[in-house]
């Protein structure tokens, strides 16, 4: 049993096991057509659950993993949350018409810390219908890093009330995830929206202390190097 979640059972995960959890990332401003390219094929090759990428590279991960078991994910009012309400459902729109499969979208921190529950469950409703229309999910980033205990629970609940099928941890640009976090954001939603775990996690260790916390989904722009590491084949 694990000494920091004692009501989490420790598992031993296999690599294939670790990549089925992973949405491999790629958000970095200067990334090119080639890796792109690059990361689709890593997703296929390893059976990752998913890519993350800028939505002006929806079409082109989505023509080169159509017909495989990896889903095209996208960002929506990234990386501050601050965007309109209506920019971030036209974004959510534009991205399920190119190809997204899943949305990751940042809520309106602001709004939360000012007390403002109906913004933040209209705007996490408005994605999540634009999503669930064309057949994909909505991952509500919460942004934890920011966030006091009492509006961690609260946006949980808020997500909860707006269907919003994960809720995530963090953008990974203004802190990282911890156990502790995913613990609690678990022990929220229960079984009723699934638990992302994404920011500074970079090695194999950090991954299964997610997963033992409650994650079902792990975001990481180090997924080749976890897997290397959980003693993957080199990939072809």
């Amino acid at each position: 049993m694990s000494q920091a979640f004692p009501d989490v059972q420790v598992q031993a995960r296999n690599w294939q096991q670790v990549a089925a959890a992973i949405d491999h990332t790629l958000f970095k401003p200067d990334t090119t057509r080639e890796q792109i390219v690059q990361l689709s094929e890593e997703a296929i090759f390893f059976g990752f659950a998913a890519v993350a990428v800028n939505p002006c590279w929806i079409n082109l991960a989505a023509s080169i993993l159509q017909g495989t078991s990896v889903k095209v994910a996208t960002t929506i009012g990234f990386p501050l949350g601050a965007n309109l309400s209506t920019v971030k459902r036209f974004e959510a729109f534009e991205a399920v018409r190119l190809g997204a499969q899943e949305l990751d979208m940042v809520i309106n921190i602001g709004a939360l810390k000012s007390g403002d529950r109906t913004l933040v469950q209209s705007e996490i409703e408005s994605a999540v219908e634009v999503a669930h229309d064309h057949n994909a999910i909505l991952k509500v980033i919460l942004e934890t890093p920011l966030l006091t205990l009492e509006e961690k629970i609260l946006s949980c609940q808020l997500s909860l009330a707006a269907k919003a099928d994960f809720v995530k941890t963090a953008t990974g640009f203004l802190g990282s995830a911890t156990a502790e976090d995913v613990a609690l954001l678990r022990g929220v939603v229960g079984d009723q929206a699934g638990v992302k775990a994404s920011g500074g996690i970079r090695t194999a260790a950090a991954v299964n202390e997610m997963l033992d916390a409650g994650a079902d989904r792990i975001g990481t722009s180090s997924a080749v190097a976890i897997m290397r590491e959980l003693g993957a084949a080199e990939k072809i």
